[in-house]
């Protein structure tokens, strides 16, 4: 589960966390209110007005600016409060902006330079290890960074047993190139960092920049968090902070109903049973030349109610030209999996593409009769391979 940065911000500061602050705004007259806020708070004399959406790269899609003065921040707000906003990360219709962050400018002289630097706490798969990522060169496509000068990244492995260990994040301070204060407080924020990461049961923490300031603070100046959905039984109050607004309609819906749904950006839907058999029935479309539309579990209950449910998801996508159904029947039997699809086509009616339908397990020779006498445009096939033939053919 994503967060906005303006949640994602409250939870870090909630654990120690350095942060820039802000007071997020649905209006243009709520933001100037926030601005004269944090003027009062802070004492700030500029602000940043920064889109909320559940994207990286505003600022390469203006969804991030400065204002200097009141009426700026206005006419910020106003021009970014209900744009779409496009960029890197969204499609090419962008994402609706419902609401703006407008927070302190951190960027003011002092005595030294400010720097930025990159940071991520996320798990290295390969190692089964939380892992701190960091770089000194903040504020930019780390991507860019990985691709072009992989020796300014830098990994910190932590042994699950031990946790952060003091030596580990004076280490990190070391490698930014800091000394003396900055140092002293890159070492805190890392280790409240971490804390924040393990006990709010994330899944990615990525602070792009971490700030160092003219007076030597260090402080989130962004905040991408991923939640561990899994873990939300132990965070009721995380689980409020979901903006179903930024997620896809689709997965909404289908979630709603207890359906498993990933919306893909192929041409063939999918429709399975069993996480496993999902991800080689997405195998098999490849093979067979086309690309799958989605990925959809719909469990071990293949009822007709269910079925015509996740038919009607995948019809939802415009852009799918074929369908295919490919269910085991173990613990559910293949008969009354197939009289699920023919009573879902027919209460469905006037579907358009063609539906592939294998049914293997028990009773499965009984569900390919009722598919084949059923008068419907249903294509019945036994075999993988035959499956992959079909798919291959009614994409011609």
């Amino acid at each position: 589960m994503n967060l906005h940065e303006y949640q994602g911000k409250e939870m870090l500061n909630s654990f120690g966390v350095q942060i820039q602050r802000g007071i997020v705004a649905q209006t243009p007259e709520e933001a100037v209110a926030a601005a004269k806020k944090l003027t009062e708070d802070t004492g700030t004399g500029w602000h940043v007005i920064k889109a909320q959406v559940h994207a990286g790269g505003r600022g390469k899609g203006g969804g991030v600016k400065l204002a200097k003065n009141l009426e700026e921040v206005k006419e910020i707000a106003g021009q970014i409060i209900g744009m779409h906003l496009v960029t890197p990360q969204t499609s090419a219709e962008g994402k609706l902006v419902n609401q703006v962050l407008v927070t302190e400018d951190v960027y003011y002289p002092g005595e030294s330079e400010t720097s930025e630097y990159y940071m991520s706490v996320l798990m290295n798969r390969a190692t089964g290890r939380n892992m701190i990522m960091y770089s000194t060169e903040g504020g930019m496509d780390i991507e860019a960074v990985a691709e072009n000068t992989p020796h300014l990244i830098f990994n910190e492995e932590i042994d699950p047993a031990l946790g952060l260990l003091p030596f580990q994040a004076r280490k990190i301070a070391f490698n930014l190139g800091l000394s003396g204060k900055a140092f002293k407080e890159m070492t805190k924020f890392v280790s409240s960092l971490y804390t924040a990461y393990v006990k709010s049961d994330s899944s990615l923490f990525e602070i792009n920049p971490v700030l160092k300031t003219s007076d030597d603070r260090v402080i989130a100046v962004d905040a991408k968090v991923t939640i561990d959905e899994n873990a939300l039984f132990r965070h009721k109050d995380y689980a409020e902070l979901r903006d179903l607004r930024e997620e896809n309609p689709v997965e909404v819906e289908a979630k709603a109903v207890g359906l498993s749904y990933v919306d893909l950006d192929g041409n063939v839907g999918c429709m399975v049973n069993g996480a496993g058999l999902a991800m080689a029935t997405m195998d098999l479309i490849k093979q067979a030349g086309g690309e799958p539309a989605n990925f959809l579990d719909v469990g071990g209950t293949a009822d007709a109610e269910r079925v015509e449910i996740a038919f009607n998801l995948i019809l939802k996508d415009p852009n799918v030209k074929a369908i295919l159904v490919n269910i085991f029947g173990g613990i559910v039997r293949c008969d009354r999996v197939a009289q699920g699809i023919i009573e879902a086509y027919k209460s469905i009616g006037n579907i358009e593409i063609p539906i592939i339908v294998r049914l293997e397990g028990t009773n499965a020779d009984i569900a390919k009769k009722l598919i084949d006498d059923s008068g419907l445009d249903v294509h019945s096939v036994v075999e993988f391979q035959e499956a992959a033939d079909k798919v291959q053919e009614v994409l011609a």
